[in-house]
């Protein structure tokens, strides 16, 4: 049975069971894979799946943290892919070479341009909606 740890909103904390399982299956392993990995039968993982609102909540939360730390990962390499691609762009040995790589920093600087206006204008949204007593909830932009 799941405990419960003291906190604003009075989550249930999983067992360690539980927890191994919803790191599996937020890793990417079927349920049944991840049930298993973890030394448990495949029909408590499904019936904790289709029962425990905190154990899908967790599975969400785990993977949120994982693409998080990936992004980040990305984001390091980042100036590297560009520096790499302002170079070929300008001294690519063919034509080809040179015009993806020009297209490739016009696309990308595009979209970057795009996401993160975005993420102001939503973040400007947040602030308005708390501001006029609506509720807070936890943001997923940084």
């Amino acid at each position: 049975m799941a405990q419960t740890i003291p906190s604003d909103t009075e989550t249930p904390a999983l067992s360690p069971r539980q927890e191994a399982v919803a790191l599996g299956v937020a890793s990417g392993l079927s349920l049944a894979d991840a049930a298993r990995k973890a030394k448990v039968g495949v029909p408590t993982a499904k019936h904790w799946s289709a029962t425990l609102p905190a154990f899908r909540r967790r599975v969400q939360e785990l993977r949120a943290e994982m693409t998080s730390q990936a992004l980040g990962r990305l984001i390091d390499n980042m100036a590297s892919a560009s520096d790499t691609l302002g170079y070929l762009s300008r001294k690519g040995k063919s034509e080809m070479v040179r015009l993806s790589a020009a297209r490739a920093v016009l696309e990308l600087a595009s979209k970057t341009r795009e996401t993160v206006e975005l993420e102001v204008r939503l973040r400007a949204l947040e602030e308005r909606l708390v501001s006029k007593g609506g509720k807070q909830w936890q943001s997923r932009i940084a």
